[in-house]
C-alpha cells in the first residue's frame, strides 16, 4: 500500500474565497512547465461547480499577465441524493465489468409497473397513471437514498426495524411494506435487465477507483475540491486520495477554530457509541452547518486535528476575522452560550449589511440598485443567491431596466417555458377536451405560427372573433359546440383547420398507450407551431424529454388513461430545469442555493432569507418513517437545513454581503429566516448600524410617484341632440332614471361587458333564462298543432338538444322540469276556464313624442273578460310592488303602455288593455317550498305597499314621459349613480371611474362635469 502516512487533507475557510483560494494554491504546487495543469485530475462536486473553477483559473492567468495555460481535468463525482450531476467520470479506469446503470425514466416507467402488479396481488384498486408515477418517482429517490448510504433490502429486515417496527402508525407500516415488495420486485427486473442502479454503479466506480489507487497510485496527481458529500463509498475513496503521494482533499470551509466541547455537541454523525448502536441520535444538530463535514471526516476515520489550514487565499478575500464570526454565528446551542462574554469587536460583522424590505417586489428592486451601484466599481463582481426563483426573476427583470442581462443560472422549471406551456396545454386538451381556456391558451400561443408572420396575423384575426362568441357559460364537451360557435362568429373556414389539428387529442381510448398520446401531441405542436416548438434552449430540453419518455414508455409499454395525460406530461417537465444560454453580464451572477457553491464574489446578495425559503422547509420522507430512517443509519430530512446553513456560512465570507429578506410576499406575512435571526442576536445592539437603508430612500427617488392627479370628477356626459336619438327598451327605462350613465354606456356608446372565458354555467342567469324561454316558446308554439305534447318531456329533449354543460344540468334542470310541469298545470287549468295564450315571445313597440318604445313579452293572455295579461318568465326571484313603485322595476308597465298604446307581433297584431301582470318564477316558492310560483307587482291582497291596478299604468307613463322629456328630447347630463339606491348592474362602474368619486358625493363642490 502506497499511502502517506499523514493525510494530505485542507479547508480553505470561509473568508479566502475558494475557488480563487484553491486555484491560487494548486497552480505553483502541481504546475509543471509547459505541460501546464494538464496532468492534475480536479475531482469537482458539480458540473457548476467546474464551471467556477474554470473561471477562477482563468482569472488567476489574468493576474498573472499569462496568456493563457493548460487547465486540469475535471471529474464531477456529485451526490445523487443532492440532485446533482454524475458525470460518466470513472468509467477509463478500467470499469467495464460493471453493468450499465438503467436509464432513469425507463426505471420510473418500469417501477410504475411494479407498483401495479404489486396492488394488484394485493387486491386494491388500480392507481391512476399520474399518482402511479409520482408513487415510483417517491420510491426511486428513496432506494437512492439507500443505496447512497449503502443500505440493502435485508437492512430494511433488520434487527434495528423490525424492534421499533410495531411503535410506527399502520400508514408507515403499510408504506414501508409496499417499498420492500416494490424494491425485490425491482432487483429482479434488475437482473433480467442486466443493468444496476445509478447509485449502485456510483458506489462501484468509487470502489473500483479506491482499491486501483490504493494499490497502485496514480503517476498524475489527483485532487477533491469542494466535494462534501458524506456517502460512505465516496468517503472512502476520498481517504485514498489524501493519502496518495500527490493527492489532497480540500473541504470548502471546515471550521478548524470552533472548540472541542462544540465539535462534541454536534452530535455522533455516523459514529456509534457502541458496535452496532445508532449512528445518529435524536439530539445531532443536523442542522448545523458543520454537521455533514463531521459525517464525512467520521466516515474517511480522519480527526478534524489532521485537517490542516489552506494559506492561499483568493482575488475577492475578506478579512480573517469573518471567518471568526462566522463561526460565533453558527455556534451549537450550548456553545452560543459564549456569547455573553464576547467583546463589540468579536460580534462586529464588519462588511456585511442587513436590509428589510416591505414587500418582494421592494426587496428585488432594493437588490437591483445594489447590482447597479456596485457594477460602476471596475471589475467589481456581483453575486445574488437565492433559493426563491421567483425572487430571482424579479431580481432580472429590475436590472434590465438598465439593460444589465443576469441570468438566472439555476434556471427555471421546463414547465414555465414557453414550450413547455405549450405543450402542456395540448396535454390539457387530451385529458380535460377543448376547454375554453386551454383552447384559447393553446392557439394563441405565442409560437404558433411564429416563423410566418403573415399568416399568424390572419389566425389571430379569425381567433379573435372565435374567442369574442366563445365568451359567456361554458359550451357542452366536445367540438360540435365550438362548431357551431366558430359558425356564428363567421370562421368556419379557420375552424376547420383548427378541428383537423386537436380532432386526435379529443375523445381518446381510455387504455391508451402514453407512446401514442406522446405522438398526437408532439404531430399538434409540430402542425400549430412548425420547428419553434423544439427551436431555443427550452424547445430542446422539451425534444429531449419527449424523446426520452416515448422511447422507454414504447418499450415498456405503459398505459395511460386521457384523464392522467396533463399530469404525466406536468409532472416530467417540473423534473428539468431549463437554464438560460450563456452572453449574460460578465461580472453579474444570480445562484440558487445549489450553483452558488464554492462561488465567489466582491458583493454576494443572500436574498430571500425568510423561513420556508432560506432554510426551505424540508420534505418529509414519503415511504420511510424518521424512525426507521434512524435505524437504518440514514440521516434525516433536517440534514438539508445544514448544507443550506453552510451555504449561507461560505457566502457569508465574501467581502462584502448583504443579507436581504422582505416583511411581505405574494402570500402573505414572512417570518425571517432562523439563520438571519441568529445573525441580529449575535450583532445584539451593534444590528441597528448594519441596516441598510439607502437603497430604500434611492428607490424613492428612482420611481417618484407622479404629481397626485386632481380629483376625478363624477361623470356627466352630455351627447348631442343627434346621438341622444335612441330607441328606449322596456329593459333600460330603470337604468336611464336610476343610474343615466349606464343607459349612456350601453345604448349611446353601444358598449357591452365581455364575458368571461368559461364563465361559472352554475351563477349565470342569462344561461337559465334562455333556455327557459325557449323551451317554453318552443312548447306553446308546438301545442298549437299537437295540444296533447306535454311539457316536461318536451323541455327534457330540449335540454339534450341545446348540449348544455353536464354540471348546469346535473344541479339546474331538476328543479326546472319540477317548475315546468307546476307551470303546465296552471295553464291547463286556466284554459279551462277561459284564458287563452295568444303569442309567446312576442316583440312590441309604442312611439311616444316621437320617441320608440320597444319590447318583447314573454307571453301574452287573453283573459275571459277580454283584457290582457302581460306574463314575464323568471328563473329567479321576482321584482317586489316596492321596487316597482320606486321606479326600479319598469319593464311589466311598459308592456302594458305598448299593449294600450301600441302593438305586439303574433298571428294577428295583438292590442288592448293589460288589466293583470304576472311574474311566472321557476325558483323555489318560500310558501310551500315546491319549485315554480306566480307573483304581481301590483298592490293587492295582503300587500300593504306598492301600486294599486289603477295606479299602475298612469305611474308608468309618468316615468317614462320624464326620462323622454329629460335624456332623449332634453339635454340633461347622464351623470352616474344618479340615484344611489338603484340596485342596477356594476358592468360600467369601472368605466365611470366609481371609486376614484363616489367619496366626493358628500363634500360640498365634489360634483363636476366630465
Amino acid at each position: 500500500m502506497a499511502e502517506t502516512g499523514h493525510p494530505n487533507i485542507y479547508s480553505i475557510a470561509a473568508h479566502r474565497g475558494f475557488a480563487d483560494a484553491l486555484v491560487a494554491g494548486i497552480v505553483p504546487r502541481y504546475s509543471q512547465g509547459e505541460q501546464g495543469l494538464a496532468r492534475l485530475t480536479l475531482l469537482v462536486p458539480s458540473s457548476r461547480a467546474a464551471r467556477t473553477i474554470s473561471e477562477a483559473f482563468i482569472r488567476h492567468t489574468g493576474a498573472e499577465g499569462k496568456a493563457g495555460m493548460l487547465m486540469p481535468r475535471m471529474v464531477t463525482i456529485g451526490d445523487l441524493d443532492l440532485d446533482e450531476a454524475l458525470g460518466a467520470l470513472l468509467d477509463p479506469l478500467g470499469a467495464s465489468d460493471i453493468p450499465p446503470a438503467v436509464e432513469p425514466t425507463k426505471r420510473v416507467l418500469e417501477l410504475a409497473k411494479l407498483i401495479e402488479e404489486e396492488r394488484a396481488e394485493l387486491k386494491e384498486a388500480p392507481m391512476p397513471g399520474a399518482a402511479r408515477l409520482r408513487m415510483a418517482r417517491d420510491i426511486a429517490r428513496t432506494m437512492d437514498r439507500l443505496l447512497v448510504e449503502e443500505k440493502t433490502p435485508g437492512d430494511l429486515l433488520g434487527e434495528p426495524v423490525l424492534d421499533m417496527l410495531g411503535d410506527l402508525s399502520w400508514h408507515w407500516q403499510r408504506a414501508l411494506h409496499l417499498f420492500a415488495k416494490v424494491q425485490r420486485r425491482w432487483l429482479t427486473r434488475l437482473d433480467e435487465l442486466g443493468a444496476v442502479d445509478a447509485a449502485t454503479r456510483r458506489n462501484r466506480l468509487f470502489e473500483r477507483a479506491a482499491t486501483k489507487w490504493r494499490s497502485e497510485p496514480p503517476g498524475a496527481p489527483i485532487v477533491a475540491a469542494g466535494v462534501t458529500s458524506a456517502s460512505p463509498a465516496l468517503a472512502r475513496m476520498l481517504r485514498v486520495v489524501a493519502n496518495l503521494p500527490n493527492g489532497a482533499v480540500i473541504l470548502p470551509d471546515l471550521d478548524l477554530s470552533l472548540s472541542d466541547e462544540a465539535w462534541d455537541e454536534l452530535g455522533r454523525a455516523g459514529a456509534a457509541p457502541e458496535p452496532g448502536g445508532e449512528i445518529f441520535a435524536k439530539k445531532d444538530a443536523l442542522t448545523h452547518p458543520q454537521y455533514h463535514l463531521k459525517l464525512l471526516l467520521e466516515r474517511m476515520g480522519i480527526a478534524r486535528e489532521e485537517v490542516r489550514p489552506w494559506h492561499r487565499s483568493g482575488m475577492s478575500a475578506a478579512e480573517p476575522s469573518r471567518s471568526r464570526a462566522i463561526s460565533s454565528l453558527f455556534l451549537p446551542p450550548k456553545a452560543s452560550q459564549t456569547w455573553v462574554g464576547l467583546e463589540p469587536e468579536q460580534r462586529r460583522l464588519k462588511g456585511v449589511r442587513l436590509m428589510t424590505s416591505a414587500s418582494v417586489e421592494d426587496e428585488a428592486q432594493a437588490i437591483a440598485m445594489l447590482v447597479r451601484e456596485a457594477l460602476e466599481v471596475p471589475e467589481k463582481r456581483v453575486a445574488v443567491i437565492s433559493a426563491d426563483r421567483s425572487l430571482a426573476r424579479r431580481v432580472a427583470q429590475n436590472l434590465q431596466r438598465w439593460n444589465i442581462q443576469a441570468d438566472d443560472t439555476a434556471g427555471r422549471a421546463l414547465s414555465l417555458t414557453a414550450a413547455g406551456r405549450m405543450f402542456g396545454l395540448l396535454a390539457d386538451l387530451a385529458t380535460h377536451g377543448p376547454t375554453p381556456a386551454q383552447l384559447i391558451g393553446a392557439l394563441a400561443h405565442p409560437l404558433v405560427l411564429r416563423d410566418a408572420p403573415e399568416e399568424r396575423k390572419i389566425w389571430l384575426g379569425a381567433l379573435r372573433k372565435f374567442d369574442r362568441e366563445l365568451r359567456g357559460p361554458t359550451p357542452a364537451p366536445g367540438l360540435g359546440p365550438l362548431r357551431e360557435i366558430a359558425h356564428k362568429a363567421g370562421v368556419a373556414q379557420w375552424w376547420e383547420k383548427v378541428e383537423t389539428i386537436i380532432s386526435p387529442l379529443v375523445g381518446l381510448p381510455e387504455n391508451l398507450s402514453l407512446a401514442n398520446a406522446l405522438d398526437l401531441m408532439n404531430e399538434a405542436a409540430e402542425t400549430l407551431a412548425g420547428d419553434a416548438i423544439w427551436a431555443r434552449e427550452d424547445g430542446r430540453a422539451l425534444a429531449q424529454m419527449v424523446e426520452d419518455l416515448r422511447l422507454h414508455a414504447r418499450e415498456v409499454g405503459t398505459c395511460a388513461a386521457p384523464s392522467d395525460l396533463a399530469g404525466i406530461v406536468r409532472d416530467c417537465m417540473e423534473e428539468i430545469a431549463v437554464r438560460p444560454p450563456y452572453g449574460g453580464h460578465p461580472r453579474v451572477a444570480i445562484y440558487g442555493l445549489l450553483e452558488s457553491r464554492l462561488a465567489r464574489a466582491d458583493l454576494v446578495i443572500c436574498a430571500g432569507l425568510n423561513e420556508g425559503s432560506w432554510p426551505q422547509a424540508p420534505g418529509a420522507e414519503a415511504l420511510l418513517a424518521p424512525a426507521v430512517l434512524r435505524a437504518l443509519g440514514v440521516p434525516g430530512a433536517e440534514f438539508r437545513i445544514g448544507l443550506a446553513a453552510h451555504d449561507l456560512a461560505g457566502a457569508m465570507g465574501a467581502p462584502e454581503v448583504v443579507l436581504s429578506r422582505s416583511q411581505r410576499d405574494s402570500e402573505g406575512p414572512t417570518l425571517p429566516s432562523r439563520f438571519l435571526l441568529r445573525v441580529e442576536a449575535l450583532l445584539g445592539e451593534l444590528a441597528k448600524d448594519t441596516r441598510e437603508t439607502r437603497m430604500e430612500a434611492l428607490a424613492a427617488q428612482l420611481d417618484r410617484a407622479p404629481e397626485p392627479a386632481p380629483p376625478y370628477p363624477r361623470p356627466m356626459p352630455r351627447p348631442s341632440a343627434e346621438q341622444r336619438k335612441v330607441d328606449i327598451k322596456v329593459t333600460a327605462l330603470d337604468r336611464l332614471l336610476g343610474d343615466p350613465y349606464q343607459f349612456y354606456a350601453a345604448e349611446i356608446l353601444g358598449l357591452r361587458k365581455l364575458e368571461p372565458l368559461a364563465a361559472d354555467p352554475f351563477g349565470d342567469p342569462a344561461l337559465r333564462g334562455t333556455l327557459v324561454h325557449d323551451i317554453l316558446d318552443g312548447w306553446h308554439k308546438a301545442r298549437v298543432s299537437d295540444p296533447t305534447v306535454r311539457l316536461v318531456p318536451f323541455a327534457i329533449q330540449k335540454f339534450e338538444d341545446a348540449q348544455v354543460h353536464p354540471l348546469f344540468k346535473g344541479l339546474w334542470q331538476p328543479r326546472l322540469l319540477a317548475a315546468m310541469e307546476r307551470f303546465e298545470q296552471w295553464i291547463d287549468k286556466a284554459a279551462r276556464e277561459g284564458r287563452q295564450v295568444l303569442a309567446t315571445e312576442a316583440n312590441g313597440a309604442m312611439m311616444v313624442e316621437g320617441v320608440k318604445v320597444r319590447g318583447r313579452a314573454d307571453r301574452i293572455d287573453r283573459l275571459p273578460d277580454g283584457t290582457l295579461a302581460i306574463v314575464d318568465y323568471k328563473t329567479g326571484g321576482p321584482p317586489s310592488a316596492v321596487q316597482a313603485e320606486a321606479g326600479y322595476a319598469l319593464q311589466m308597465g311598459l308592456l302594458g303602455l305598448i299593449a294600450r298604446d301600441g302593438s305586439f307581433d303574433g298571428d294577428q297584431m295583438i292590442t288592448g288593455d293589460a288589466s293583470a301582470f304576472e311574474y311566472w318564477s321557476l325558483a323555489r316558492d318560500k310558501k310551500d317550498g315546491e319549485f315554480g310560483y306566480t307573483d304581481q307587482p301590483l298592490k293587492i291582497g295582503r300587500k300593504t305597499k306598492g301600486l294599486t291596478p289603477d295606479e299602475f299604468l298612469p305611474k308608468h307613463e309618468k316615468f317614462l314621459s320624464e326620462a323622454i322629456s329629460r335624456f332623449i328630447l332634453g339635454s340633461d347630463p347622464f351623470t352616474a349613480k344618479e340615484n344611489p339606491d338603484y340596485p342596477g348592474y356594476a358592468d360600467y362602474d369601472q368605466l365611470m371611474r366609481l371609486e376614484e368619486w363616489i367619496v366626493q358625493l358628500s363634500e360640498a363642490g365634489g360634483e363636476g362635469t366630465l
